[in-house]
C-alpha cells in the first residue's frame, strides 16, 4: 500500500513493503525518484538490512551457527506496519518472527521515521536489540535518483560534489568470485571532491567509497548545478550504482554501514566489514537526508 506525505508543496509516496521511497516530487510536480521501471530496475530506495550485498555462497556464520541471509537482507521485503503523525511524518516498523529467525537469529525492533520539511526529506532509523545477547547488523540506504533530470541532458552531464577534497581507492568487485577484491582498486577521487559520471565505470558494479571525510553528497548538473544533495552523517562508506552496459537514466546513492563480502574477509558475520553492535536492550539512531536542489 502506497502512503503520501505533504509539506510546502512538495510530495513523497511510500510503501509500506519495506517501508521504501517511491516519489519525491517538488511544487512544480518534478520527480525526482527513480520510477521503478523494470526494464532497468524494479526498485527505487530498498531497504538493507540486516546485511549488505552478498555472502559467500549466500551464507555466514553467527555465534558458530550457518545461516543464509538473502542479499540485502530480508526488511526490504517485510510489510511494515506504520503510525503517521499529520501531513508530513511517518513511522514504519518490523520486528522479528518465526521467519526472520530462520535466516538471522537476532531479536530485532526497526523503525524507519520519514520527515519531509518541503524541499527536505529527513529519515532516521532506529535499531533496537529486544534479545539477551549481542546483536550484529549492517544498514544501508539506496535510493536511485533521475538521472538526467531534464530531456536534453545527458547521464555525462552530471557530477558527484563532495564538501571537502578526497582520495578514494574503490575496491574492484570480482564478478567470478562475486567478492570484492582488495588487490585490486581504481581510484575515482585522487585529492579531489568531484567525479565526473560515465556509464562505463559502473561496468563492474558500484563505485565505493570507503571513510571519507566526507558526510555528504551532491548529484548535480555540472553547469546548473541542479541534482540532489544526500548527507549521511551516521554511516561509514557511500557507494554509487547503475546498472551495468544499460545506460539506465538513474543513479543510486547508497549510504552504508557493511558492505558486500570481501576476498580477505572470512565467513563469521561478525568479522565483517563495519558491523553494527547492539548490547540487550540496547537502541541506536542513524540519519540520513535527501536535499532537492533546484
Amino acid at each position: 500500500m502506497q502512503l503520501t506525505l505533504n509539506n510546502q508543496g512538495y510530495t513523497v509516496t511510500l510503501e509500506t513493503l519495506g517501508a521504501e521511497l517511491k516519489s519525491y516530487k517538488n511544487g512544480a510536480g518534478k520527480e525526482f525518484i527513480w520510477n521503478s521501471d523494470p526494464h532497468f530496475w524494479s526498485r527505487s530506495s530498498p531497504l538493507l538490512f540486516p546485511s549488505i550485498g552478498n555472502l559467500r555462497n549466500g551464507k555466514t556464520i553467527i555465534n558458530g551457527k550457518e545461516y543464509a541471509i538473502p542479499k540485502h537482507g530480508f526488511a526490504r521485503d517485510m510489510d511494515m506496519a506504520y503510525e503517521k503523525e499529520g501531513e508530513d511524518k511517518i513511522t514504519f516498523s518490523c520486528q522479528y518472527n518465526e521467519e526472520t529467525l530462520k535466516c538471522y537469529p537476532f531479536r530485532f525492533h526497526f523503525q524507519q521515521t520519514y520527515e519531509l520539511n518541503g524541499p527536505e526529506l529527513h529519515t532516521v532509523y532506529r535499531v533496537t536489540n529486544q534479545g539477551d545477547t549481542d546483536m550484529y547488523y549492517h544498514l544501508g540506504a539506496h535510493p536511485g535518483f533521475m538521472c538526467p533530470l531534464e530531456e536534453g541532458e545527458s547521464f555525462t552531464d552530471y557530477i558527484l560534489k563532495f564538501p571537502f577534497k578526497e582520495t578514494c581507492d574503490s575496491p574492484v568487485y570480482d564478478l567470478e568470485n562475486m567478492q570484492f577484491d582488495t588487490s585490486h582498486a581504481k581510484r575515482y577521487l585522487d585529492n579531489s571532491d568531484t567525479i565526473r559520471l560515465d556509464y562505463s565505470f559502473f561496468d563492474i558494479d558500484a563505485i565505493v567509497c570507503p571513510h571519507l571525510h566526507s558526510k555528504s553528497v551532491q548529484l548535480i548538473h555540472g553547469e546548473t548545478g541542479k541534482g540532489v544533495q544526500v548527507d549521511y552523517p551516521d554511516f561509514a562508506t557511500v557507494a554509487f550504482w547503475t546498472p551495468p552496459k544499460v545506460q539506465a537514466p538513474f543513479l543510486c546513492v547508497e549510504p552504508w554501514n557493511g558492505a558486500a563480502i570481501f576476498a580477505d574477509e572470512d565467513n563469521e558475520f561478525i568479522h565483517k566489514r563495519d558491523i553494527q553492535i547492539l548490547k540487550p536492550g540496547e537502541s541506536k539512531d542513524y540519519r540520513l537526508t535527501i536535499r532537492l536542489l533546484q
